[in-house]
């Protein structure tokens, strides 16, 4: 069980970064709602959540890196915790290495062996 909302982001990016798909989906609630980056549906359920990693998974050289001075861990009841900041989708598409800036907000459960309750990230809008 991790005990720290750092040490959990820490596990889910390397899990990304690695491309276990199950270390990954490990950290999810079986009750999680991901509200993901590269897709405009909700998803809610354990086969959903699968559907989309395993898609995002399959792209050339995905990666993803975390800007350190972002991140925001805020405390709310007992043991559950928000944590936001942003971090960089890379990958290839059409042969082309691509970053997407993306901020991202987590409410996790540190007293669950599944932490990750919910999760939100999208990709940063241009500034006007």
């Amino acid at each position: 069980m991790i005990k720290k909302a750092r040490a959990v982001l820490n596990e889910w990016m390397l899990a990304v970064n690695r491309g276990d798909l199950e270390r990954l989906l490990a950290l999810y609630s079986e009750t999680a709602v991901l509200i993901p980056t590269f897709s405009n549906r909700l998803l809610n359920h354990p086969d959903k959540i699968r559907d989309y990693f395993a898609t995002l998974g399959s792209r050339e050289e995905l990666s993803i890196a975390l800007h350190e001075k972002t991140v925001i861990v805020q405390p709310l009841k007992s043991e559950l915790c928000s944590l936001s900041g942003i971090y960089c989708w890379r990958f290839l598409l059409d042969g082309e290495l691509l970053s997407f800036e993306a901020r991202f907000s987590y409410v996790l459960d540190l007293a669950s062996a599944r932490p990750i309750v919910q999760h939100h990230s999208s990709q940063i809008p241009r500034v006007l």
